[in-house]
C-alpha cells in the first residue's frame, strides 16, 4: 500500500455520502482506512499531542483535535460532522486492562474511555458507528465492552460484532482484533476477509525484505525510521546464536540463557528473543516491538531487532507515511506507541468499504432520508 497523494485521496471522498469522526485517533490508521475506502473523515481526536504530525501530514482535510474525550459534551463532536451527511463515529478506544500483551495493566481511566465513546454514540445517535479493540474484551465478557453494546442496541442499532484475523485483510502479521459495526440505517455485517487461505498471507520478506540492511544501531540515511536500536554486547551475542529464520532463544548455549527461561513457567514462551520467519506473518506488532526481549521482534536475518519503519509496514502503513517531523529529533517512544497502538489501515479500509456498501445498499442519501 504507497501512501496516496493528498490531491487522490482528497478526490476519493469529495462527493462521499458520509461524514466521519474518529475519536481516539491516534496517528490516523484508521482515518487513512477510512478514506481510501472513500469516506469523508472531518476530524480525528486524541488526547496525545505528539500525534498531530502524523495525523495531519498523512491525512487530508481532516483536522487533529488534541482533546480529552472525557472533558466534552455531544454539542462539541455534532459540529465536526458535515451538514446533511451520513454520520460515522469511529474509534479504537485503549482498553489495555484486558489486553493479555499487557497482563491487563491499565488504569480505571482506560475503562472510561469505552463509557464515554458510548456516551457520544446515545447523545449523536449516529447512523453508523464502527469500533476496533482488543479481543479480549470479547472473550472475557468485560463489564465496560457488554455496557456499550447494550447501549447499541438500547438507541436502535443493528449490531455486528466479531473477532477477526488481520491477516486475512491484507496485514502481514498474525493479529486479532475485535471488530463492531452498527447501523440505525439496516442490517449490517463484519466483511469477510479477501486472503482467507495462508498461500495468499503478506509475509515479512514481502514486505521489509527490500529494505536497506542495517546492523545493531546502523541506520538508514533516507529514513529517519529505518533505525535498528543498538544492542547490548550481550543481547548482539544472544542474536547471533538465535538461528535465523524463525531461531529462539532455546538455540543458546547455557551461559546466555536468562534466569526466567530456566524457570518452568518460563520455557514456554519461546518467542522471546525470537526471530521473525521470512516466509510468514510478522506478529502482533506492539508499541514495544523494536525491542529484542518484548517478543519475537528480531529480523528473520540480520543482528537486530525490527525498525520502527519495519513495525510501520507490517501494521500495513505505506512506506511514505510520515509520523514525526524530520526537522524534529525522533522520539522513538513516542512512534513506537503510534504504530503499536493503531488501527492496521487496510483493516481499517475494509471496514469503511462496508459501512459504504451498507449505505449504497439501503439507498440513502443523507441523514437517513430514501433517495427519491
Amino acid at each position: 500500500m504507497q501512501r496516496m497523494p493528498r490531491e487522490r485521496l482528497l478526490e476519493l471522498v469529495e462527493d462521499s455520502p458520509i461524514s466521519a469522526v474518529d475519536l481516539f485517533c491516534g496517528a490516523g490508521g484508521l482515518t487513512y482506512g477510512l478514506m481510501q475506502a472513500g469516506i469523508r473523515v472531518e476530524a480525528g481526536i486524541d488526547i496525545a499531542e505528539q500525534a498531530r504530525h502524523a495525523y495531519r501530514t498523512n491525512n487530508p482535510g481532516a483536522k487533529f483535535l488534541c482533546w480529552d474525550v472525557a472533558g466534552k459534551y455531544c454539542p462539541s463532536i455534532s459540529k465536526l460532522f458535515r451538514p446533511g451527511s451520513i454520520r460515522v463515529l469511529a474509534g479504537c478506544a485503549p482498553c489495555q486492562p484486558f489486553s493479555k500483551l499487557t497482563n491487563g495493566n491499565g488504569t480505571h481511566e482506560d475503562w472510561n474511555l469505552l463509557d464515554n465513546f458510548g456516551r457520544f454514540v446515545r447523545g449523536l445517535l449516529p447512523e453508523l458507528v464502527t469500533m476496533e479493540n482488543v479481543p479480549e474484551l470479547e472473550e472475557r465478557g468485560s463489564e465496560v465492552y457488554l455496557r456499550f453494546v447494550g447501549t447499541l442496541e438500547e438507541c436502535g442499532y443493528s449490531v455486528a460484532r466479531k473477532i477477526v484475523h488481520c491477516e486475512h485483510y491484507g496485514v502481514p502479521q498474525s493479529r486479532r482484533r475485535l471488530v463492531l459495526l452498527a447501523s440505525r440505517l439496516g442490517e449490517i455485517s463484519i466483511p469477510e476477509g479477501r486472503y482467507r487461505f495462508p498461500s495468499q498471507w503478506k509475509t515479512v520478506r514481502q514486505v521489509i525484505g527490500a529494505l536497506r540492511p542495517l546492523a545493531s544501531g546502523e541506520g538508514d540515511p533516507d529514513d529517519p525510521l529505518h533505525v535498528a536500536s543498538l544492542l547490548s554486547p550481550t543481547n548482539l551475542e544472544r542474536i547471533r546464536a538465535t538461528p535465523r529464520d524463525g531461531g529462539t532463544w532455546k538455540h543458546w548455549p547455557e551461559h546466555l540463557i536468562l534466569p526466567c527461561h530456566r524457570k518452568s513457567t518460563g520455557k514456554t514462551y519461546s518467542s522471546i528473543y525470537g526471530r521473525m520467519w521470512w516466509d510468514k506473518p510478522g506478529p502482533t506488532m506492539t508499541t514495544l516491538c523494536t525491542g529484542l526481549g518484548n517478543g519475537r521482534f528480531g529480523h528473520p536475518e540480520q543482528d537486530r531487532a525490527i525498525t520502527l519503519r519495519e513495525a510501520a509496514l507490517m501494521q500495513s502503513f505505506p512506506p511514505a507515511y510520515e509520523f514525526w517531523p524530520r526537522e524534529q529529533k525522533l522520539n522513538r517512544k513516542a512512534v513506537g506507541r503510534m504504530i503499536g497502538n493503531a488501527v492496521p489501515p487496510k483493516l481499517a479500509k475494509a471496514l469503511g468499504e462496508a459501512l459504504l456498501a451498507s449505505v449504497l445498499t439501503v439507498g440513502v442519501t443523507h441523514q437517513g432520508q430514501e433517495a427519491s
